[in-house]
């Protein structure tokens, strides 16, 4: 759930519940428990929801590295023909987990995608890497 929401990937989710349940102060299946809970439309913690809505934020706010620093975008520009195969192959596990949340091969999909678009665009985080994908591909040629 937490994949499709941010968009992100396994590793990054994981790290979103983590982060919610330390500013909650709760275990992190009791975060993820009230999550499917919330989705369901049953009452969840105000505490836990905040904590939550404060994570995903703050995984979907991209990271500004200073010009110089190790994380930087420095180099090649990526062919716009990749980028535009690598984007279409993120929205379409994006799409597939939304469908099926709990299809192991969806998630495993989505990782593979959310990972090769990091890379190709040299972004730490799923939302960064898709942010600087579709301005590639609007720039003129």
């Amino acid at each position: 759930m937490v994949m499709a929401l941010t968009p992100c990937s396994a590793r990054d989710a994981q790290r979103v519940l983590a982060a919610a349940a330390e500013k909650s102060h709760v275990a992190v299946v009791e975060v993820a428990a009230a999550m499917v809970a919330g989705s369901r439309g049953l009452p969840v913690p105000l505490h836990v929801e905040r904590a939550l809505r404060h994570a995903v934020e703050a995984a979907r706010t991209p990271h500004h590295p200073r010009p110089g620093t190790a994380t930087a975008r420095v180099g090649l520009t990526p062919a716009r023909a990749r980028t535009e195969e690598a984007l279409s192959r993120f929205r379409a596990s994006q799409a597939r987990l939304s469908g099926a949340p709990a299809e192991h091969d969806a998630r495993r999909a989505m990782d593979d995608a959310a990972y090769t678009l990091c890379v190709l665009m040299g972004r730490p985080t799923v939302h960064e890497a898709a942010l600087a994908a579709v301005a590639l591909l609007s720039a003129p040629v």
